[in-house]
This record gives C-alpha cells, structure tokens and sequence, in this order.
C-alpha cells in the first residue's frame, strides 16, 4: 500500500491527523489522542500556533525555565530559558549566583554589522567590470533607495556595497557583497530583499553596458544574506581577584584559577575538546534565543563558523590569569531580533522580553552573550573540580524515575536516596526494584 499523498497541505487539521495514524500509527490507538492532547484550549491562540508553520497537527512542548539573579552591567536579570536538557537552567542560575556577589558580567557591543551577498558567475576580463560597477554603484544604490528609506530614517540601511572576486577559489565567481544595520530587526527579509533588487538592477545594467567587450557573460546564481556575522559581534566577561574564587566548591582559589585556565586554553587548541565545550556555551545560548522568537539554526551556523575564523575550530571562550586577576570572556557573532518574526506574534515570546526589559536587539545581544558565558562558566567549574556527571545525573534524576513510571512517594525516596549515591540508570533502576519488590512483600 502507497503512503505517499496529493494535496497534503489542503487538507483540514483533522483530515491530516486522520491521515497519518491511518498511515504511520495505525498500531498506537492513543495516536491521535496523543496529538490532541497538546492542543491549545483556547481555538483563536491555537490557530496563531497552527499558522506558524506549514501542515500543523499540534503544538510540540519544550520547558520554560527561568535562569535568576543575572546582574548585567550592574542591572539584574531573570533570563528565560527555553530547553529540554537537564542541568542547563541550574548551571546557568548557579554560575550567575556565584557572579553576583563579584561584581557581576560585564558586556559590550562590538558591532552590529549584517551581510548579505549577490553570487554572479562572469566570464570576461575583471578590469573592466570593476570599471562598470563603480560607474553603476550610484545607480544600484539608487534603485534600492525605496526599500531602504524606512530603514534609514530609524538610522539602519545599507552601510556598504563591494565588488569581490571570488576567482582563485571558483572560476568566473564574484560576489556583490553588501553590509547592512538593521537596529532592532534581524533583518533576513529586509536584507533579501535588497538584494534581489540590487540582482536586477545589475542584471540590467550588465545587460545594457554599451561598451561590453565581446563573449562576456553575466549569470546571478542567488542572492541570500549571510549567518556569518564576524561585524555582529558582542564580548561578554567576569573577573576578580584569584582570591575571590574560593567557594570553587572548597579548593584552593589559586589551584582552581590555574586549572580552569589549563581547561579553556585546551578547548582553544584541541578541536575534540572545543566542539564539546562550544557545544556547552550554545546550551545557554539557544534556550535563550530560543525563548525570545529569534532563529537558533542561524546563531548556531554563525557561532561555529566563528569558531572557526582562524583556520582551526577552536573555543569561543577565553581564560587568562594576571596581575592575581581571573579573567573569564567570550565574543561570539548573534544577530538577533526584537521586532519582526515571532517577537510580536507569539504570546510566550513577548512576555518573555517583556521580562527583560523589553531590550534593544543590541541588549538582548548582551544578554545572550552572557547566558552562554555563564553556561560555560558552570560546566567547566564542574569538569575541573567534582566532574561534569554528579551535577548533571543527580538532575537527570528525574528523567529516569519518570521513565520508570515512579508515584510521588517512590520519586521522594529516590531523591533521598540518590543525595549520597552515585546516580546513574542501572542503580536508579534497581533501587526502584528494591523499593517496589519491598512494598509489595
């Protein structure tokens, strides 16, 4: 029997849950109760969630959790949180208490610079197409100024427009690379835009270059902003004395400064360690974006391509002691926004930056730069003094004795219990045995 279906996408809500579990879950018969179950009671805010994406059957649950006691250039913050991982809010709310009482994070913007690209393959000699692109740039900008006038009465707009050759890595490949500020806004719609109108209009021109040298072609293969960021940049920081490390879970402040210091520079020369360790700072990251509407796919590309800027991955985190002083930092790429997407639409996501003051895209930058910061803080701490998995099973705890299906009662002697024993899901399992096989004699 053929699974495959015509006209899909036209079908109700009702008619695509009916066909899949006649197709794909036939042998479930809570299917479609599963599916209905996560449907928002309130039809007008299930329909906004509904026309979020495309062939909607439900809503898909991740937790919410809020990340307090983050002091950011000396205002306090609770971060909302949006992530399915044990351990990552905890971390992040330990790693800000623990900052809190040493002067907090410091965060600033190095800049807020898009990118957008026209790709072209030419074929003719390079001279003279620069001489036409700079006899034309004023026309191109010209053509783009009804696009771009709203945006440049806020203060954003075009900032840049580049000719580059692109020839020793692809033959005939050249790009118009064009940088943009885009405030507040993300800014991935106002930037294509751009640029397919700026596609055309040199199109045109190339197309009635009057003194165009024979055999010479012009093709536009795309035109797409970039999610590399290197201009979008924030650094985030903590420092104080070595001295003041010394709640570092009871060791010597000195030992525990040298020693995460040794940690970071191996995340920054080893690219095993630096994946692993990068991968820590963007649990921090993308619950945050996640939490605020913004697209945690291009920060992540972004971030690792960052990583990378140097010609080797390596860790977006920095550790230095001197002069006595610890000193703990990130720069990281984050275009972020505001307004725009789902800032406005999605209730959660409002309420969420209504939480946090409502911040410019510049803010929730600083923000994020931190929570990552903080997330990395917490899982280094943890690997160079009692070890990443006490932390991270004792609250995977839960996980497991709800797998097992555990009452109330079961999961308060479980968490008793596991305060002074090693966790892990063979001794969780046989202490639910125990405890059941106990019961029931």
């Amino acid at each position: 029997m053929s699974h495959t279906i015509q006209g899909f996408s036209k079908l109700s809500k009702e008619e695509k849950i009916n066909w899949l579990t006649q197709n794909f879950l036939s042998q479930n018969p809570q299917a479609e109760s599963i599916l209905k179950q996560y449907w928002n009671t309130d039809s007008n805010l299930q329909q906004l969630h509904d026309e979020f994406i495309e062939n909607t059957v439900t809503n898909y649950y991740l937790p919410l959790g809020i990340a307090p006691n983050f002091v950011i250039n000396n205002k306090t913050f609770a971060i909302p949180m949006a992530i399915e991982e044990s351990s990552v809010v905890a971390a992040a709310s330990k790693a800000a208490k623990f900052w809190m009482s040493r002067g907090g994070f410091k965060a600033e913007i190095l800049g807020t610079e898009k990118i957008g690209q026209v790709h072209f393959m030419y074929k003719g000699g390079e001279s003279e197409l620069r001489i036409l692109f700079e006899a034309s740039k004023a026309e191109l900008l010209a053509d783009l100024k009804p696009l771009t006038q709203s945006m440049e009465k806020r203060g954003g707009g075009i900032t840049g427009l580049q000719l580059i050759s692109k020839t020793e890595a692809l033959e005939h490949y050249y790009q118009l690379h064009v940088t943009f500020e885009t405030l507040d806004a993300m800014g991935a719609n106002f930037i294509n835009t751009c640029l397919e109108q700026l596609s055309e209009s040199w199109q045109r021109i190339f197309a009635s270059w009057s003194s165009k040298p024979e055999n010479t072609t012009l093709q536009v293969v795309m035109s797409i902003l970039s999610n590399y960021v290197p201009g979008c940049v924030v650094r985030a920081e903590v420092n104080c004395a070595v001295g003041e490390l010394s709640e570092a879970d009871g060791i010597d402040p000195q030992e525990f400064a040298e020693k995460f210091v040794q940690a970071v520079r191996i995340a920054e020369v080893e690219p095993y360690r630096a994946v692993t360790h990068n991968k820590g700072i963007m649990n921090g990251i993308d619950a945050v974006v996640l939490a605020t509407g913004n697209d945690f796919r291009a920060i992540e590309a972004g971030a690792h391509a960052y990583a990378a800027k140097d010609g080797r991955y390596s860790s977006l985190t920095h550790a230095e002691i001197r002069n006595d002083q610890f000193r703990f930092w990130i720069e990281i790429p984050l275009a972020l926004g505001t307004v725009g997407g789902l800032t406005k639409l999605h209730p959660l996501v409002k309420l969420n930056l209504e939480m946090l003051g409502n911040p410019s895209a510049p803010q929730l930058m600083e923000i994020i730069a931190v929570a990552g910061l903080a997330q990395n803080f917490g899982a280094v701490k943890s690997l160079t003094t009692t070890g990443i998995q006490k932390g991270h099973m004792k609250m995977h705890l839960m996980n497991m004795l709800n797998l097992l299906e555990a009452t109330k009662t079961e999961k308060e002697q479980a968490i008793s219990h596991f305060k002074t024993h090693k966790v892990s899901h063979n001794a969780v399992q046989q202490f639910m045995e125990g405890l059941r096989n106990t019961v029931e004699k």
